[in-house]
């Protein structure tokens, strides 16, 4: 999908030597990392269609020490990129063009935790899911839960403004930054937000929320805790289409419940799903329905048979509710484990990233089907319902370079699709440089001037993170035009499949 392999730029070997003990000389000798063994772990992250080496690694735990080693990288003209836990999937954290990965792995503290004014203060590589349990015997907890929790970091989190299934009731991950200290490229040390309601000042937390580490490396993050639900409701619908459990959807939404989160499995999905949770699924279904209600006691009897009601309602051949949380555990390992179970149907994944308004799902679907026909490929669709995020799953051999080629192809034609029903390139993965050549489906060159003109006020030179969500000027890897893409994703959302010469 991108042109970006091949632009890693190779530095001498004693460049690199010094260059390394330079950085040595900041964090220490254990923290940096130069052979290329160690390199080699560091040359790729989630994308794993994409590989660039960088030329040393290192591993700092303060925000001065980041500080230094951004003053060292700017006298010397070295790009760079800042990695959480690489478990990003648009090749957010690939050192494009070489230079210093520095990673966050030992910025790793829970720097304050504030139960009373409900926030925490944290260094960017703590793990997600780690401040949870930290934060959970005052009865708080991190809202944003990404299927990757268990090992995604906060930092990483808030670079893609990463979501996960309870964000359609909590909200992304920005509306729980409230603070953040960040460095940028000549080596200032930045402080914005914080803990107290409506700081003063320009927003800045909003140009560096979502930035993917090109304006600034985020060092301590200021985030908000919410209280644990008082009752907690999880039901899983089984339907014979993907149609009808969409039809729930939209009736759900529409009945003015919002859940905490509502998320749907395809046939596909479930079949590769089954075989590792035993949740009884039957392998004949469309698709399956995880609704999970939260909120005060009182109105959950209510809600719960609204929501079961408005499901059979709808078609469901079977609605179960999870009868502790045990079954709750389980019910949410077939939805989080879901990425992972496709290793069972095929040797090689691409998992996409695209947003629909929710009325328009069935269509979406129905498009995906169509492009995964036309390629010969199997298609497979676990997505964020409620909210029409939608992460189609295309399966390939990674041996077959013919296979491999289709499966990039396909996924540029389901983003073209998603933005022809009036979506959106990506809900929650981010941009990176996997759909960074794409952005022109969405933006006018106006548009992505002024983002330009924006990275270029924090970082002039454009050394931290290169070759990320902008454009380099050509419209698309694999010298498909951005027109045709425009035009194969109307006809696809059109439901004109086979009216597309220009592909």
């Amino acid at each position: 999908m991108t042109d970006a392999q091949p632009a890693t730029i190779s530095r001498p070997e004693d460049v690199r030597r010094e260059l390394a003990r330079a950085c040595a000389a900041v964090v220490g000798a254990e923290a940096t990392l130069s052979s290329p063994e160690e390199l080699m772990v560091y040359d790729v992250d989630g994308f794993t269609l994409e590989k660039h080496p960088p030329d040393v690694v290192v591993l700092p735990e303060t925000t001065e020490q980041v500080a230094s080693l951004l003053r060292l990288a700017a006298d010397r003209g070295v790009p760079v990129t800042a990695r959480g836990a690489g478990t990003g999937l648009a090749g957010g954290a690939l050192p494009a063009e070489g230079g210093i990965v520095l990673s966050t792995a030992r910025m790793d503290r829970i720097l304050a935790l504030e139960p009373d004014d409900r926030f925490a203060i944290v260094q960017p590589g703590v793990v997600n899911l780690h401040l949870s349990h930290a934060a959970a015997p005052f009865g708080l907890h991190y809202a944003p839960d990404p299927s990757s929790q268990m090992a995604s970091t906060l930092g990483g989190n808030a670079s893609t403004n990463a979501g996960g299934p309870h964000c359609l009731k909590y909200g992304l991950t920005h509306a729980h930054v409230l603070g953040l200290t960040f460095v940028l490229a000549d080596g200032t040390v930045v402080t914005a937000g914080g803990p107290g309601a409506d700081p003063p000042g320009l927003d800045l937390l909003g140009a560096m929320v979502g930035s993917e580490g090109t304006c600034a490396i985020v060092t301590e993050l200021v985030v908000r805790l919410v209280p644990v639900p008082e009752a907690v409701r999880t039901f899983l619908a089984v339907f014979d289409t993907v149609e009808a459990a969409g039809g729930a959807v939209s009736a759900i939404i529409a009945q003015g419940i919002i859940p905490a989160a509502l998320e749907m499995l395809d046939h596909l999905t479930i079949v590769a799903v089954e075989p590792s949770v035993h949740l009884g699924l039957p392998l004949d279904a469309g698709a399956a329905l995880l609704v999970e209600l939260d909120g005060p006691s009182s109105v959950m009897p209510r809600r719960s048979a609204q929501v079961r009601a408005l499901c059979e309602a709808h078609g469901a051949r079977e609605v179960r509710e999870a009868r502790d949380a045990a079954e709750r555990a389980l019910l949410w390992k077939a939805r989080k484990g879901a990425f992972g179970a496709m290793g069972r149907i095929a040797n090689g994944f691409y998992v996409m990233d695209g947003v629909v308004p929710r009325t328009r799902l069935p269509e979406a679907l129905r498009a995906i089907a169509a492009i995964g026909k036309r390629h010969d490929l199997r298609i497979a669709n676990v997505f964020h319902a409620g909210d029409g995020n939608l992460h189609p799953n295309v399966l390939y051999d990674v041996d077959d370079p013919d296979s491999v080629a289709r499966a990039l192809a396909a996924s540029e034609e389901i983003l073209a699709a998603c933005v022809a029903l009036g979506g959106s390139l990506s809900g929650e993965h981010g941009i990176g440089s996997e759909k960074r050549d794409l952005m022109g489906l969405l933006f006018s060159e106006d548009d992505l001037a002024q983002f330009l003109r924006l990275r270029q006020a924090f970082d002039p030179a454009g050394r931290l993170n290169p070759r990320k969500i902008l454009p380099l000027g050509k419209a698309c890897g694999e010298g498909r035009s951005l027109m045709g893409l425009a035009r194969a994703g109307a006809a696809f959302a059109a439901g004109n499949p086979d009216d597309m010469p220009w592909i």
